[in-house]
Protein backbone atom coordinates (compact mmCIF):
# COMPACT_ATOMS: atom_id res chain seq x y z
CA UNK A 1 0.00 0.00 0.00
CA UNK A 2 1.10 3.53 -0.87
CA UNK A 3 0.56 6.47 1.56
CA UNK A 4 0.68 10.20 1.28
CA UNK A 5 1.03 11.82 4.18
CA UNK A 6 0.84 15.72 4.53
CA UNK A 7 1.54 18.24 7.52
CA UNK A 8 0.45 21.72 7.94
CA UNK A 9 0.57 22.40 11.59
CA UNK A 10 3.31 24.72 11.82
CA UNK A 11 5.58 26.65 9.74
CA UNK A 12 6.40 23.88 7.42
CA UNK A 13 4.52 22.50 4.20
CA UNK A 14 5.24 18.89 4.12
CA UNK A 15 4.17 15.33 1.73
CA UNK A 16 5.80 12.08 2.19
CA UNK A 17 5.29 9.27 0.11
CA UNK A 18 5.19 6.05 1.91
CA UNK A 19 5.42 2.51 0.98
CA UNK A 20 3.72 0.39 4.05
CA UNK A 21 4.70 -2.94 2.58
CA UNK A 22 8.49 -2.39 2.36
CA UNK A 23 8.11 0.16 5.15
CA UNK A 24 10.06 2.73 3.83
CA UNK A 25 9.45 6.82 2.07
CA UNK A 26 9.98 6.92 -1.28
CA UNK A 27 9.44 10.43 -1.58
CA UNK A 28 9.34 13.51 0.38
CA UNK A 29 9.17 17.31 -0.37
CA UNK A 30 8.95 19.84 2.44
CA UNK A 31 8.79 23.68 2.13
CA UNK A 32 9.80 25.88 5.24
CA UNK A 33 6.68 28.77 4.59
CA UNK A 34 5.61 30.40 7.69
CA UNK A 35 2.39 31.06 5.93
CA UNK A 36 0.52 30.22 2.70
CA UNK A 37 0.21 26.76 2.90
CA UNK A 38 -3.20 26.90 0.81
CA UNK A 39 -1.07 28.04 -2.09
CA UNK A 40 1.65 25.69 -2.01
CA UNK A 41 0.42 22.05 -0.83
CA UNK A 42 -0.69 20.91 -3.85
CA UNK A 43 2.30 21.62 -5.79
CA UNK A 44 4.51 20.27 -2.66
CA UNK A 45 1.99 16.96 -3.11
CA UNK A 46 3.09 16.71 -6.80
CA UNK A 47 6.48 17.20 -5.88
CA UNK A 48 6.73 14.10 -3.12
CA UNK A 49 4.49 11.65 -5.87
CA UNK A 50 6.97 12.56 -8.63
CA UNK A 51 9.88 11.91 -6.22
CA UNK A 52 8.14 8.75 -5.60
CA UNK A 53 7.28 7.87 -9.02
CA UNK A 54 3.70 7.69 -8.26
CA UNK A 55 0.39 9.64 -9.24
CA UNK A 56 -3.04 10.14 -6.89
CA UNK A 57 -4.38 6.81 -8.16
CA UNK A 58 -1.63 4.74 -6.36
CA UNK A 59 -2.57 6.03 -3.02
CA UNK A 60 -4.20 3.32 -0.55
CA UNK A 61 -4.59 5.80 2.56
CA UNK A 62 -4.08 9.61 3.52
CA UNK A 63 -2.72 10.61 6.63
CA UNK A 64 -2.42 14.01 8.11
CA UNK A 65 -1.22 15.86 11.48
CA UNK A 66 -4.10 17.59 12.69
CA UNK A 67 -2.80 19.98 15.41
CA UNK A 68 -2.74 21.50 17.74
CA UNK A 69 -0.98 23.93 15.43
CA UNK A 70 -1.60 26.78 13.06
CA UNK A 71 -5.34 27.23 12.81
CA UNK A 72 -5.12 27.89 9.50
CA UNK A 73 -2.58 25.34 8.48
CA UNK A 74 -4.07 22.25 10.55
CA UNK A 75 -7.83 23.63 8.60
CA UNK A 76 -5.92 23.76 4.96
CA UNK A 77 -4.33 19.80 5.28
CA UNK A 78 -7.42 18.14 7.23
CA UNK A 79 -9.89 19.49 4.55
CA UNK A 80 -7.30 18.48 1.59
CA UNK A 81 -6.68 15.03 3.64
CA UNK A 82 -10.59 14.38 3.66
CA UNK A 83 -11.45 15.57 0.43
CA UNK A 84 -8.60 13.19 -0.93
CA UNK A 85 -10.18 10.52 0.88
CA UNK A 86 -13.46 11.25 -0.47
CA UNK A 87 -12.21 11.86 -3.80
CA UNK A 88 -9.91 8.67 -4.50
CA UNK A 89 -12.38 6.25 -2.35
CA UNK A 90 -9.61 5.64 0.16
CA UNK A 91 -9.64 6.22 3.96
CA UNK A 92 -7.68 8.90 5.61
CA UNK A 93 -5.76 9.11 9.21
CA UNK A 94 -5.57 11.43 11.30
CA UNK A 95 -1.66 11.97 13.59
CA UNK A 96 -1.87 14.74 16.07
CA UNK A 97 1.47 16.87 16.45
CA UNK A 98 1.80 16.14 20.32
CA UNK A 99 1.96 11.55 19.10
CA UNK A 100 4.64 12.27 16.31
CA UNK A 101 6.85 14.25 18.48
CA UNK A 102 6.55 12.10 21.58
CA UNK A 103 7.04 8.87 18.80
CA UNK A 104 10.24 10.96 17.94
CA UNK A 105 11.33 11.22 21.66
CA UNK A 106 10.70 7.72 21.97
CA UNK A 107 12.80 6.30 19.20
CA UNK A 108 15.51 8.81 19.88
CA UNK A 109 15.51 7.69 23.64
CA UNK A 110 14.27 4.88 23.99
CA UNK A 111 10.29 3.55 25.61
CA UNK A 112 9.44 5.86 28.57
CA UNK A 113 6.38 7.98 28.66
CA UNK A 114 6.45 11.64 27.47
CA UNK A 115 4.72 14.66 27.64
CA UNK A 116 4.87 16.56 24.48
CA UNK A 117 3.79 20.16 24.69
CA UNK A 118 3.65 23.31 22.51
CA UNK A 119 4.07 27.26 23.98
CA UNK A 120 0.85 28.37 22.30
CA UNK A 121 1.05 31.43 23.93
CA UNK A 122 -0.83 33.34 26.08
CA UNK A 123 0.68 31.58 29.29
CA UNK A 124 -0.93 28.26 27.97
CA UNK A 125 0.74 25.42 27.01
CA UNK A 126 -1.04 22.16 24.53
CA UNK A 127 0.07 19.03 25.96
CA UNK A 128 -0.35 15.31 26.29
CA UNK A 129 1.01 12.39 28.06
CA UNK A 130 2.25 9.56 26.15
CA UNK A 131 3.03 5.74 27.29
CA UNK A 132 5.86 3.78 26.81
CA UNK A 133 4.07 2.22 24.23
CA UNK A 134 2.43 5.56 22.54
CA UNK A 135 -0.69 4.73 24.53
CA UNK A 136 -2.57 8.20 25.19
CA UNK A 137 -2.35 8.27 29.26
CA UNK A 138 -3.68 11.99 29.12
CA UNK A 139 -5.31 13.36 26.01
CA UNK A 140 -4.53 16.92 24.42
CA UNK A 141 -5.48 19.85 26.83
CA UNK A 142 -4.68 23.38 27.74
CA UNK A 143 -2.56 24.08 30.65
CA UNK A 144 -1.18 26.68 32.29
CA UNK A 145 2.97 26.23 32.75
CA UNK A 146 2.67 25.43 36.21
CA UNK A 147 0.16 22.76 35.76
CA UNK A 148 2.33 21.73 33.00
CA UNK A 149 5.28 21.89 35.16
CA UNK A 150 3.48 19.69 38.20
CA UNK A 151 2.91 17.01 35.87
CA UNK A 152 6.31 16.37 34.78
CA UNK A 153 7.66 16.92 38.22
CA UNK A 154 5.44 13.93 39.17
CA UNK A 155 6.71 10.68 37.40
CA UNK A 156 10.21 10.40 35.62
CA UNK A 157 8.96 11.41 31.97
CA UNK A 158 10.95 12.86 29.07
CA UNK A 159 9.98 16.02 27.38
CA UNK A 160 9.42 17.19 23.94
CA UNK A 161 7.74 20.39 21.96
CA UNK A 162 8.57 24.30 21.91
CA UNK A 163 7.59 24.02 25.44
CA UNK A 164 9.50 20.88 26.63
CA UNK A 165 12.70 23.77 28.56
CA UNK A 166 10.10 26.15 29.31
CA UNK A 167 8.49 22.88 31.44
CA UNK A 168 11.88 21.91 32.64
CA UNK A 169 12.81 25.26 34.29
CA UNK A 170 9.50 25.83 35.90
CA UNK A 171 9.83 22.31 37.62
CA UNK A 172 11.91 23.13 39.95
CA UNK A 173 12.80 19.63 41.01
CA UNK A 174 16.42 18.09 41.76
CA UNK A 175 16.57 15.56 38.42
CA UNK A 176 17.46 16.27 34.89
CA UNK A 177 15.28 15.85 32.24
CA UNK A 178 15.75 14.07 29.14
CA UNK A 179 14.19 15.92 25.79
CA UNK A 180 13.31 14.54 22.73
CA UNK A 181 12.68 17.22 19.63
CA UNK A 182 12.23 20.78 20.57
CA UNK A 183 9.99 21.50 17.75
CA UNK A 184 6.65 22.98 16.51
CA UNK A 185 5.77 20.01 14.77
CA UNK A 186 7.51 16.29 14.08
CA UNK A 187 9.34 15.23 10.47
CA UNK A 188 6.68 13.92 8.08
CA UNK A 189 8.07 10.59 7.84
CA UNK A 190 7.19 10.33 10.88
CA UNK A 191 3.64 10.75 10.19
CA UNK A 192 3.32 8.51 7.29
CA UNK A 193 4.64 5.86 9.45
CA UNK A 194 2.24 6.12 12.73
CA UNK A 195 -0.43 6.33 10.07
CA UNK A 196 0.72 3.26 8.30
CA UNK A 197 0.02 0.97 11.53
CA UNK A 198 -3.23 3.36 12.80
CA UNK A 199 -6.63 1.40 12.33
CA UNK A 200 -8.85 3.34 9.74
CA UNK A 201 -11.59 5.25 11.66
CA UNK A 202 -13.47 8.53 11.38
CA UNK A 203 -12.38 10.84 9.04
CA UNK A 204 -9.93 12.96 10.69
CA UNK A 205 -11.02 16.29 12.83
CA UNK A 206 -8.58 19.17 13.02
CA UNK A 207 -7.52 19.20 17.00
CA UNK A 208 -8.38 22.80 18.02
CA UNK A 209 -7.64 23.21 22.18
CA UNK A 210 -9.02 27.24 21.89
CA UNK A 211 -10.79 29.51 19.66
CA UNK A 212 -9.59 30.99 16.83
CA UNK A 213 -7.85 34.36 16.97
CA UNK A 214 -9.65 35.56 13.93
CA UNK A 215 -13.33 36.41 14.49
CA UNK A 216 -16.22 37.72 12.37
CA UNK A 217 -16.51 41.74 13.12
CA UNK A 218 -20.01 42.16 14.27
CA UNK A 219 -20.12 45.94 13.71
CA UNK A 220 -20.43 44.71 9.82
CA UNK A 221 -23.00 42.46 10.32
CA UNK A 222 -26.58 44.52 8.44
CA UNK A 223 -29.76 43.61 10.88
CA UNK A 224 -32.17 41.12 10.29
CA UNK A 225 -35.21 42.50 8.38
CA UNK A 226 -38.54 40.98 10.53
CA UNK A 227 -41.41 40.75 8.57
Amino acid sequence: MILLAIDCAASLCAASVYDVGAGREIGRSVRDLGKGHAEHLMAVIDEALAQAGKNYADLGRIAVSTGPGSFTGVRVAVSAARGFSLALKIPAVGVTTLEALAAEAREALGPRQVLAALDAGRQEIHAAVYGEGGQVLREPVVLSLDEAASIAASETMALAGTAAQLIAEAAAVDKAFQFGPLLATADIGTYARLAAVKPAGERPKPVYLRAPDAKPQAGFVLPREVK
